[in-house]
């Protein structure tokens, strides 16, 4: 097959799963992890390598959330935002739709509106001097319980509070042992107020995560959904209704949720004609990025350059981007793909 990393390279891309503490190179994190050295966190780059190799789904969200505590000043949040993107403008990333957990913030002691001002003041800069364009999805960290569900659903949808950039609502965490029901109320709060419904479902538990999600939680878009191929009149109901699967290789490579890439269940996804979009979840973390995903993709799914491409306007498509940035976007990953591609 022909060598596709030159033209994964250069692709304009939008990203709709990704997580901004998950999103921190090895560079910032050792920088994090110096200024705060009560962590256990290694402040070595090359040594996170060892410590970001999971054993299991459990072990990856200890290692996380150790990481998470590494963000504990407004100055602190916004050098991570900016170099997110930074990182983001390398791999021609035009568009992403980053994951924030101001919950896990705000307890550790950061004020709230201080944490807003710095995550907006990041994102207006990364437009204005990446040209990439950031917008947040608040998401209830599950494991924290419906405590903290309560105070992400204010801090999503308060007067005064709530950032600029905000577009949707999302549940993160472990599901095992944290059913979805039970934050139904918070979603139809957040739902109210104007915000999409993008909850992790079916990622380490069955097809019954991700049902309880749409008709629970009306999701818009599911997180992962690895587990939807397990069950025919999901995938079709998924299909149907063109409900995006956020799909994440690399990541559930590294957190044991399927135990070999080529049998990953991306295939029986696309074949099924579900809507399925390439994403990174917390790229350094699994010593991946987008691009590198895209390549996995294309490898699994037998893509050519422009088979690549439409995967590309797969994630433009199930964006919350308004129309006008859509049609864009897709113009200009048709455009970059007929000048690869002309004689």
């Amino acid at each position: 097959m022909t060598d596709l990393h030159p033209f994964i390279a250069g692709l304009p891309k939008a990203e709709l799963h990704v997580h901004h503490v998950g999103s921190a190179s090895p560079r910032i994190v050792a920088e994090l992890a110096a200024r705060h050295p009560d962590s256990k966190v290694p402040t070595d780059p090359e040594a996170l390598a060892d410590y970001f190799t999971f054993t299991d789904f459990a072990h990856f969200i200890d290692v996380y959330l150790s990481v998470v505590d590494l963000i504990r000043t407004p100055e602190d949040v916004r050098l991570l935002t900016y170099e997110v993107a930074r990182d983001m403008a390398r791999q021609n990333i035009r568009y992403a739709e980053l994951t924030i957990t101001p919950f896990s913030s705000t307890r550790r002691g950061i004020d709230e509106r201080a944490f807003m001002d710095a995550i907006e003041d990041a994102r207006r800069a990364a437009e204005k001097e990446l040209g990439t364009v950031l917008r947040w999805c608040f998401d209830i960290p599950g494991e924290a319980g419906l405590e903290a569900a309560a105070e992400t659903t204010r801090l999503a949808t308060a007067d005064g509070i709530r950032p600029e950039g905000l577009v949707s609502f999302g549940l993160g965490g472990p599901e095992i042992g944290v059913p979805r029901p039970q934050f139904k109320p918070y979603f139809d709060q957040a739902i109210a107020a104007g915000l999409h419904s993008v909850p992790h479902s079916g990622e380490s538990t069955g097809p019954q995560s991700i049902w309880d999600a749409l008709n629970e939680l009306r999701a818009e878009r599911i997180g992962h959904g690895t587990s939807a191929t397990q069950d025919p009149d999901l995938l079709k109901h998924l299909a149907d209704h063109r409900i995006a699967l956020e799909v994440c290789p690399t990541s559930n490579l590294a957190t044991r949720v399927v135990a070999d890439i080529d049998r990953h269940p991306i295939r029986e996804m696309v074949q099924a004609g579900v809507l399925v979009t390439v994403n990174s979840d917390d790229p350094p973390m699994f010593g991946s990025d987008l691009n590198n995903e895209y390549a996995v993709a294309a490898r699994l799914l037998e893509l050519d350059e422009r088979g690549v491409a439409d995967l590309a306007k797969n994630a433009v498509e199930a964006s919350f981007l308004d129309e006008a940035g859509k049609t864009k976007l897709a113009a200009e990953i048709d455009d970059y793909t007929s000048k690869w591609l002309a004689p």
